[in-house]
């Protein structure tokens, strides 16, 4: 996984604005590394208790299941933030000043549309699995608060896009290269540099 993009802060209402986001973003990541982590140990307990007691955890798919949506949307926001979800930089890297900040600006307004769009439908998803008492196959758990989770962290995103097309506005406005609140894309001697600090930090701190 390579390194964090670069965010700039400064004192002003769009950067403490973008720190305040940031920590929630940051707590809801926490959140989905642990339904990870209780889904490893899940697994764990399901293996041994198949193997030493021939019990497995009834329902064990179905649990899988509903963690699926806090493992896979809890930390949408924060990758985000941190300039981490797959994209295309072979052009737009090599654009610089106002030009790559309004392109920025076009494509961070796109997602957000879209990420609306995503939202109302993912809302209509959870209220029809409440209204009708959905429920899984095996052991008849509610599926509601998984598909609640989904347009919960999309609307956290959809803050985060509104946020960052306030930071490339921002930007286009005023040029230069170093705007704050939106991850900075980088060359990739930039990004071997972090990781290769962050590997050096790392066997640092395990001495």
């Amino acid at each position: 996984m390579s390194a964090a993009a670069t965010v700039l802060e400064d004192g002003s209402v769009l950067s403490r604005t973008d720190r305040f986001f940031f920590r929630m973003e940051s707590f809801l990541n926490l959140a989905g590394g642990m339904a990870i982590f209780l889904l490893v140990m899940l697994a764990t307990i399901n293996v041994l208790g198949r193997w030493l007691f021939s019990s497995p955890i009834s329902g064990y798919v179905d649990w899988v299941e509903q963690a699926m949506a806090f493992i896979a949307f809890l930390g949408i926001a924060y990758t985000q933030r941190q300039g981490g979800h797959i994209r295309m930089d072979i052009l737009i890297g090599q654009l610089h000043g106002r030009f790559l900040w309004f392109t920025e600006l076009l494509t961070t307004c796109v997602m957000f549309v879209l990420t609306l769009v995503l939202i109302y439908g993912s809302y209509l998803h959870f209220w029809r699995a409440f209204s009708i008492g959905d429920s899984s196959l095996d052991i008849n758990l509610p599926t509601w608060p998984a598909k609640l989770v989904v347009p919960v962290a999309l609307s956290i995103l959809a803050m985060r896009l509104a946020l960052q097309i306030w930071g490339y506005f921002r930007a286009v406005r005023q040029g230069g290269d170093d705007p704050v609140a939106v991850p900075l894309i980088e060359t990739a001697a930039q990004v071997a540099a972090k990781e290769a600090e962050s590997v050096s930090s790392s066997q640092e701190n395990g001495k």
